[in-house]
This record gives C-alpha cells, structure tokens and sequence, in this order.
C-alpha cells in the first residue's frame, strides 16, 4: 500500500484494503481471545493458590462457557475464507412438483431462514414473493445483508426434502414434499457487463393482501435477460426506481453466477474431472413422521429437535457444512 504505484489500479487497490481490513479485524480478534484465555487462566491460578472454597467456580465456569461460544464463533468466521463468503447473499426457494405440499414446504422453509436470519443479526428482506393459490409459496426471493451471509448460507444451496403426514390429505397420509433453495453472492464490486438491448423491463401492478395500504401504482418491476432467459421481479418498494435497482442486481449476481458455473464446466471438462452436482441435489431430509428427525446427508449431523430447527436454529447444520468442505469432521 506504501508503493507511488498503489493506486493505479484502482479495483486491484480498493481489494487490497478489502482484505487488509480483514486481516487486520481477524489479528484483533486472535489477540482479544488470547487475552480472555489469560485472564481466565490467571483466575484459575489465584483460586488454586489461595485455596478458594469455591467461591469463584461460578465465575470460572461462566468465563470459560463464554470464551467457548467465542471460539466457535471465531471458528466459523475463520472458514469462510473463499472470495465472495464476506457478501450479501440473494436467497431464492422454489418448491418442487406436488403442487400445495410442496408450496406449503417452501413456506416453511423460508420462515426458518428468515428466523435464522433475525437471530443471527442479519438483514433480511422479501424483494419477491409468489404466493400459492390455496396454501404455501409458488417462489420467493430474499436479500439477506451482513458479514458473511453468503458465506454462511452457501451450504444450503440443494434440494431439500420433507416427510410428513400431510396436512391437506383427508385421509391423513404420509407425504414427501421437496424444495430447492439458491444462493448466490451479491456482486457490485464485479463488473458484469448487460447492454439495454439484452434486457425487457415490464411494470405491473405489485400484488398484496388489499386494503388502505393496497398499492394502485404500477410500481412492481420485471427484467427479462433475454440472451439467457432470467427473469427477475421485485415488488417490496413502492419505488419503481427502486425495484428497478434492486431486480437490476439481483440480475447481476445471477448472471455472474451463471458465467462462473459455466467456467467451472469448462474447466472439469478440460481436465476430465467430474461435474460437481450443487443445485438440484438433495442435501437435507425433514422427517416430521413416524420419528422427528433431520439429517443432513453430506455431513452426516442428525438433530431430533425439529421444531428448534424449523425455528430458525440450523447453526448446527452451517457449521458442520464448512468443516465438510475443508475435509474436517463435522
């Protein structure tokens, strides 16, 4: 950064304080644990020397469980090392063939993320949402904003499958419902080329419950990429401008996915390795009947809490995910 020649690209430049900036936040934090581990440790020594009669157990006990949950933290952020994990993440959940199971799955399945998303400090917001006609979602699209949000839901990209007995059955059957969820990184920071030719931009009237706060503008925008056929809507604002900004992004990360997948290929049929199947795959089972369980199927982790997990706690799943992908047990 001290060289006269720093900035004279600007993009190399403004990536290299991105990650100096990261590095500096990940030394801080190293040193900040050490110190916690110290303090704790000399607490330790005073008890033993002094022959405490356990009046500091529960101050031990209670720093250690603290530096503990700070460590496991730690751990996590530390593995979300790839180049985009540190984005925004845009989230989209289609259901599968099946018709209302499978809407009211995909429902499901996005009140966990947004949960999730609530207790880990993320902003999430709805930028597009079909509903079903009878019961449950026919698609959404959520804007999950904060450090890391890409890099902690990029593990769930995959089928996922539900087993239950279905509510919308008369005779009380079991069913098998399936869901697909994506996630792509935001990419503002990428220069992704889109001419105005390539592009259809449709204005409709966004669709809502009614009422006072109906919208009677035509402020719901749709883009269509017509060289590769996305289509992507947003509704949440009243702002066309500002749907037309948000789809415009959306659409940006969705193309700069589909380049790198398309790279990716290239590249595995250059060296004769084998496709790697991410979207599309079933990578967790729901089973709600006879048992309560939820298995990952990639890492192996089972939780029997299912209503904890449809609750939005699936740390468990994200972190047993990033220690698969760097070859750890989970």
């Amino acid at each position: 950064m001290a060289s006269p020649s720093f900035w004279d690209d600007n993009r190399r430049a403004q990536d290299l304080i991105r990650e100096r900036a990261d590095l500096a936040r990940t030394v801080a934090r190293v040193n900040e644990l050490s110190r916690q581990a110290s303090d704790l440790g000399v607490l330790v020594e005073l008890a033993q020397e002094a022959g405490d009669d356990g009046s500091l157990d529960a101050e031990i006990t209670e720093g250690a469980a603290k530096l503990r949950r700070e460590l496991d933290e730690f751990e996590l952020k530390v593995m979300l090392s790839g180049s985009h994990d540190s984005k925004p993440c845009i989230l989209s959940i289609h259901p599968g063939a099946g018709g209302t199971e499978s809407q009211d799955w995909a429902q499901m399945l996005m009140r966990m993320y947004l949960r999730w998303c609530e207790r880990a400090g993320f902003k999430a917001e709805v930028v597009d949402l079909l509903p079903g006609e009878e019961a449950g979602i026919k698609s959404v699209t959520i804007e999950v904003s904060g450090e890391y949000a890409y890099g902690y839901l990029r593990g769930e990209i995959g089928v996922h499958r539900l087993i239950r007995i279905s509510p919308f059955d008369a005779s009380s059957r079991r069913q098998t419902s399936f869901a697909s969820v994506s996630a792509v990184p935001e990419v503002d920071d990428v220069e992704v080329q889109i001419r105005d030719d390539e592009l259809r931009v449709d204005v409709f009237r966004s669709s809502g419950p009614g009422g006072q706060g109906v919208n009677t503008a035509d402020s719901a925008v749709r883009i269509t990429h017509l060289p590769t056929n996305i289509v992507i809507s947003c509704q949440n604002e009243r702002s066309q401008l500002r749907n037309r900004d948000t789809a415009m992004r959306i659409l940006k990360a969705r193309l700069f996915e589909l380049a790198e997948k398309k790279q990716k290929d290239e590249l595995s049929q250059l060296t004769g390795a084998k496709k790697e199947i991410a979207f599309g795959s079933q990578i967790r089972t729901y089973t709600f009947h006879p048992e309560q369980r939820i298995k990952d199927h990639r890492t192996g982790v089972e939780i029997g809490n299912v209503e904890a997990v449809m609750d939005g706690d699936i740390d468990a799943f994200i972190k047993a995910y990033l220690l698969w992908a760097q070859g750890r047990p989970a």
